[in-house]
């Protein structure tokens, strides 16, 4: 499994923090920066940087951080194919995989603790869509998007 991961300056050192947690897992990362927590940077930058490597298979997922997660979401979320969740517990976590094939995480550092957020980290990655049923509905999704995006 390949996740890339990207922050603006509020949700560098989560970044940091769930990089090296995946990586103590054996999961390879690739850093989309940004590169530290000084510089302020904008958001949707590294967002849509995400999103255009798992929309392209250059990564199987992506996780976004910023200070809430929802600023980088909403980015990510602009581009086709994309579903990301703002997540701030596990249950939701597993439930944006299981039941909405989310193929991006966004988390806020200045919402969560440290052990929370990799516990989220986990419970997602860890999580498999389920199909079935959620499957037309993710294709609803889909056809939303598509509509959309012709115009």
């Amino acid at each position: 499994m390949k996740i890339g991961i990207g922050s603006d300056h509020g949700g560098y050192n989560l970044k940091k923090d769930i990089i090296a947690h995946l990586e103590k897992k054996g999961i390879e990362c690739v850093d989309f920066g940004t590169k530290n927590d000084v510089d302020s940077v904008d958001y949707p930058i590294y967002g849509e940087k995400v999103a255009e490597a798992v929309v392209s298979k250059d990564i199987d997922y992506g996780i976004l951080c910023c200070g809430t997660g929802i600023g980088i979401s909403l980015a990510a979320n602009k581009v086709p194919g994309i579903r990301c969740a703002v997540v701030s517990d596990t249950f939701s976590a597993k439930m944006s995989k299981a039941h909405n094939d989310a193929n991006m995480l966004s988390l806020g550092e200045r919402v969560l603790g440290r052990g929370l957020a990799l516990e989220i980290v986990d419970a997602w990655i860890e999580t498999e869509f389920e199909g079935g049923r959620h499957d037309k509905r993710v294709n609803i999704i889909k056809s939303i998007e598509e509509k959309y995006n012709k115009k």
